[in-house]
């Protein structure tokens, strides 16, 4: 088992908390677990009974029994995906009527013409191979980076979705540009604007009152944590960090001008919100109450996605994406278990 060192932030350490090393793979209280091994640039964990379903950036579903084989099951989408940094197959929800419909929501990147451009699509799982069934969105603008992504169902059972400003800041405050947003698609298969003024936001999460909260990265620094309110504007590109501004929301918490998180999925688990970093190669502990980053989860490099089930927390590393230093068995599905 690889290493895992939790560091106890200094309000932890002066009331006595120190390091806890779990470096072996003795039965403890707080212990990480390998699930799957070798996944392909994984970015979206989804569970349901005792199988894992998972988003893969090179166009797969990686499906994870309940004995941790691997299958790659094959997508099949209307358009190839697109070749630029950053993109493929990226969030993937299944619905809540999974069961019934054996259906699931995705998002992904495909070029027009050379310019890659984003769409959201149902699909359904027949065999071992999805199926593009409908195009619910279309034609987000993108460029090389900023893609958003994140695909979450939200308290309400409706589809809620993070969109990046495509490398464009002005698109965030462009009412009738979908960039620099987080969607939904409600009941009557419309789409609203919830949010606005987002970088390249790629998490979202709802504590048990149905707050909603949001990452976001920065454009050096200044990764931010958002709690978000419905028909508010959260800055990007007239505010960052700390800076206030009438009419703008400033985030929760972020990273400061000297530190990089690069925040991607995030899911509450027993009353904290877990944050997944990829430049930060750690999961953030945050309590949203006081908006103190409580623990730091490292030693696993990158990590692009977190979920909970309510008993156990999972998470992804992401060192295959280019960006890390992958190990024979990347990228892996671990299981965090705190008791």
């Amino acid at each position: 088992m690889k290493k895992i060192i939790i560091l106890i932030t200094s309000l932890a350490l002066l009331s006595g908390c120190g390091y806890l090393d779990f470096s072996d793979d003795t039965e403890t209280k707080n212990s990480v677990q390998e699930v799957a091994k070798n996944l392909q640039i994984p970015w979206s964990i989804n569970k349901h009974g005792g199988e894992f379903f998972i988003s893969e950036r090179v166009g797969t579903i990686a499906r994870v029994s309940s004995n941790g084989e691997v299958t790659h099951q094959q997508v099949k989408l209307s358009s190839p995906l697109a070749k630029v940094s950053e993109a493929g197959l990226l969030g993937f929800v299944l619905k809540p009527n999974f069961d019934e419909t054996k259906e699931a929501f995705a998002y992904y990147t495909y070029d027009v013409e050379g310019q890659p451009y984003n769409r959201v699509v149902s699909l359904k799982l027949d065999g071992n191979t999805w199926t593009e069934t409908a195009i619910l969105l279309d034609d987000i603008l993108t460029g090389n980076v900023h893609h958003g992504g994140r695909l979450e169902v939200g308290p309400d059972q409706l589809l809620y979705v993070t969109i990046g400003d495509a490398s464009n800041p002005n698109l965030a405050q462009d009412p009738t540009s979908k960039n620099g947003k987080i969607m939904r698609l409600n009941e009557n298969n419309t789409w609203s604007v919830v949010s606005m003024g987002h970088r390249n936001p790629q998490g979202i999460a709802w504590n048990e009152n149905g707050e909603m909260f949001a990452s976001e990265h920065g454009q050096s620094a200044k990764d931010e944590i958002n709690r978000i309110e419905e028909g508010k504007n959260y800055g990007w590109p007239l505010i960052e960090g700390n800076e206030q501004r009438e009419g703008l929301v400033s985030p929760l918490l972020h990273s400061g001008s000297n530190t990089t998180w690069a925040p991607s999925g995030m899911t509450f688990h027993k009353g904290k919100l877990y944050v997944a970093t990829l430049r930060g190669e750690g999961i953030l502990v945050v309590n949203s109450e006081t908006a103190e980053i409580e623990e730091t989860i490292t030693g696993y490099g990158r990590i692009r996605d977190v979920f909970s089930d309510g008993e156990h927390l999972y998470f992804v590393s992401n060192n295959t994406d280019g960006r890390g230093s992958p190990s024979a068995d990347d990228d892996i599905l671990y299981r965090y278990v705190k008791e």
